[in-house]
């Protein structure tokens, strides 16, 4: 196995080494997965064995001059093109000089390597530039695209490419390896986080530090204490932070488990940790004032994607004084 991937990446990765190894790999490959998955992973181990001059099976070797230069940064024949601080996307002048460089013959005698991280943000100009040499590429010369949603990757890259998806790995995978992580929380926590990072592994170990899982912790002991003080605006001290659009969706999470309570799900819980607090929304609401606050604190959410600081915190106002309306709606 590949010591520096995550376990759930090694069966994938030794396809796809298989592949090369038998020259079976298509030129241009695209990756795509959930974010949180570790696929940045599993594209930095692929390239650093295809650019190792002297391979060990299937792990680079470590020590030679293509080795030496991969870990420095500096190789002449790896061309990873990146989103640009403050750009929405990549420009068609990026795909240009880029096919510039990888006209010329490789530096270290071993393959030239394109890697594409966040292939999503490729212009239209800059994907239909990118075409002609994803159709006929340069001799020895690999592409690696990576990105979250294929759907948003232009078909016509999609075709040119063999497409694999990295599914999220199951939930008994994914509590085997954060017990691993020295977390000290039991099973019942990091099952939430889990469910709360929609299964993907790297999220639920980022939620499940100190001071990210205290601040969910807080959420739910101020939603505790508002509702028994009948006064949802005692919230606004902790949503008012920017975190908020994370927190929001802690929220939301709440009032689903509220609804699938309502409707006796029980086997679709999320936040297994907070089973009291939704036992207390449950009783707190009807079902109709469940979807109807569901539906606020959504709309709620998409407002605060697009506004400036100001504006945040009166929307956050009024969508809890709406809220302790409903609330108080016989």
């Amino acid at each position: 196995m590949h010591n520096e991937l995550y376990p759930w990446l090694n069966s994938i990765y030794i396809q796809l080494i298989d592949a090369y190894k038998n020259n079976l790999m298509h030129h241009g490959i695209l990756l795509y997965s959930n974010s949180g998955n570790g696929l940045e992973r599993l594209c930095d181990s692929i390239i650093k064995w295809l650019i190792c001059q002297n391979k060990k099976g299937y792990k680079n070797c470590k020590k030679c001059h293509s080795c030496y230069l991969m870990n420095s940064g500096n190789h002449p024949d790896l061309h990873i093109l990146k989103l640009e601080n403050k750009k929405i996307n990549i420009s068609v002048d990026s795909i240009r000089n880029l096919i510039e460089k990888i006209n010329y013959y490789p530096q270290q005698d071993v393959q030239k390597i394109i890697y594409i991280p966040n292939t999503e943000f490729l212009s239209d100009a800059a994907a239909n530039a990118l075409l002609k040499t994803l159709e006929e590429p340069v001799k020895d010369t690999y592409f690696i695209l990576k990105c979250e949603k294929q759907k948003n990757i232009l078909s016509t890259i999609r075709s040119r490419c063999i497409n694999y998806f990295i599914p999220t790995p199951n939930q008994d995978i994914v509590l085997s390896w954060l017990k691993l992580q020295s977390i000290n929380l039991d099973k019942k926590n990091i099952i939430t986080a889990i469910k709360l990072s929609n299964g993907s592994p790297i999220t639920a170990l980022e939620l499940l530090k100190p001071d990210n899982w205290l601040e969910r912790e807080k959420l739910c002991n101020e939603l505790k204490f508002s509702i028994q003080q009948h006064n949802m605006l005692n919230l606004i001290h902790i949503l008012n932070t920017e975190c908020v659009l994370k927190q929001i969706k802690w929220l939301l999470s709440l009032l689903i488990d509220s609804i699938k309570l309502k409707q006796q799900t029980f086997n679709l819980f999320i936040n297994y940790d907070q089973i009291d607090l939704v036992k207390i929304l449950t009783k707190l609401m009807k079902m109709s004032q469940l979807i109807i606050s569901y539906k606020q604190w959504q709309n709620c959410y998409n407002q605060l994607l697009t506004i400036n600081g100001l504006s945040k915190e009166l929307i956050l106002i009024n969508q809890l004084l709406r809220w302790e309306t409903l609330i108080n709606t016989l």
